[in-house]
């Protein structure tokens, strides 16, 4: 019953997310909006929102390690899982992206991250923080892209490539825009309630951790958004959409998603994430240097190893 609970609410978190971030990005779209911040801003946020539901209702819940779990779970996922396989089948040429300052601001609160989890449980000051970094990140995309815009050069998609990738339609009714977020804003908090409910049954029952499976089974799960996308783009060859997505879910994960879940705290860490589990995450966040400062071709060979790597992370946990 528990595994049924834990698929019906994944199920319905990855839904409601594609009808917020499309009904999001079309309203976006329509109004004009450059497609730099829809890209690092809306999609980030909204392939972000079951990682956000899950955290809050898991610290509601006293569950911290599960949301703490999920949080970093959903960020080695993102650089092992979702680039490893996509990369298996399609080559993503990030030469021509340019997303270094992107990835240094994502390394940033990375580390800023790893530094306020060993002054103990997270509080409001600490989501402050959190949530205070974000504000000067975002608002330095906002000029980032105004400045692109000027000299005609949008990176990380065009309008055009954000409305295939989401499915979106910068010409959609506004009734519709408002049907689809509507629908997001409702299920998600339904299906973060079914899946909490199912991952804490696991855990009490297989004598397993909240902390792994926020890790494994949740962290996978809530990663399925960002896979979808990157593979999408990976097979038009976006590599900078496909590096952007993954670079902004990141840094929404841990600003905005740990910023604002602080605020229902304290959050306590668990010891496992101060000694492995944060800093497998800052690994492998600086392996994506490769492909940001030396342009290097993420191919099958790195896609294997990628993949192979997250493999026996999963697998030592589990053992």
């Amino acid at each position: 019953m528990d595994m049924v609970l834990v698929f019906c609410g994944l199920l319905i978190l990855l839904v409601s997310g594609d009808f917020l971030v499309k009904g999001a990005v079309s309203l976006s779209l329509r109004l004009g909006i450059p497609a730099l911040i829809v890209s690092f801003t809306i999609v980030g946020f909204g392939t972000s929102a079951p990682e956000m539901l899950i955290a809050i209702q898991s610290a509601l819940e006293g569950a911290p390690g599960l949301a703490v779990g999920n949080v970093v779970g959903s960020n080695i996922a993102n650089v092992l899982l979702v680039l490893g396989i996509p990369a298996l089948f399609f080559t993503l040429d990030t030469r021509p992206c340019d997303t270094k300052r992107t990835y240094i601001q994502m390394i940033a609160a990375t580390l800023v991250f790893i530094a306020l989890t060993f002054l103990g449980p997270l509080y409001i000051w600490h989501g402050v923080v959190l949530l205070a970094l974000l504000g000067a990140m975002l608002g330095d995309a906002f000029l980032s892209a105004r400045k692109a815009r000027r000299s005609a050069k949008i990176a990380c998609g065009t309008p055009e490539e954000l409305s295939e990738l989401e499915d979106a339609d910068p010409n959609m009714a506004i009734w519709k825009v408002s049907a689809y977020m509507i629908a997001g804003i409702i299920g998600l908090p339904f299906g973060a309630s079914l899946l909490i409910e199912g991952a804490l049954g696991i855990a009490s029952d297989k004598n397993v951790s909240e902390e792994v499976i926020g890790l494994t089974i949740v962290a996978i799960g809530t990663s399925l958004p960002e896979l979808a996308t990157t593979v999408v783009a990976a097979m038009r060859r976006q590599a900078d959409v496909a590096l952007g997505n993954v670079i902004g879910s990141n840094m929404f994960n841990l600003l905005a998603i740990m910023g604002i879940t602080s605020f229902f705290g304290p959050i306590d860490i668990a010891s496992r994430f101060l000694t492995e589990d944060l800093w497998i995450m800052l690994a492998s966040s600086l392996a994506l240097a490769l492909f940001v400062f030396f342009r290097l071709q993420l191919s099958r060979i790195w896609g294997f190893i990628y993949l192979t790597a997250y493999v026996v992370y999963i697998m030592t946990m589990i053992n």
